[in-house]
């Protein structure tokens, strides 16, 4: 009979998780406000204003860093480029801290 032997995670590793899901929790909001414009939901419904009030400061220099005309698709494209951010700029950090 084998027995099984529990390695403790390091500090390190768990910092990585971490700094990992952040990144991906900025993204999820980021594209959860992507679908919403895109959708046309009720811009005066409390959780529409809400995901935009956290969606815009995510988004940092990127709400206008590509001028187009249609609103719709400026969102998609400067708020995706925003998600994509988030994600490698996390993936970059958790990867040294590895």
């Amino acid at each position: 009979m084998a027995t099984r032997r529990w390695h403790g995670t390091s500090t390190r590793g768990s910092a990585a998780r971490i700094i990992t899901g952040i990144g991906a929790l900025f993204a999820i909001i980021e594209i959860v406000y992507i679908l919403l414009v895109v959708l046309g939901a009720n811009t005066a419904n409390a959780f529409v204003r809400f995901i935009a009030s956290i969606a815009e400061p995510l988004a940092l220099f990127f709400p206008g860093l590509f001028p187009i005309d249609n609103y719709t698709a400026a969102v998609v494209v400067n708020y995706g480029l925003a998600a994509v951010f988030w994600l490698v700029v996390t993936g970059l950090i958790a990867r040294l801290l590895r």
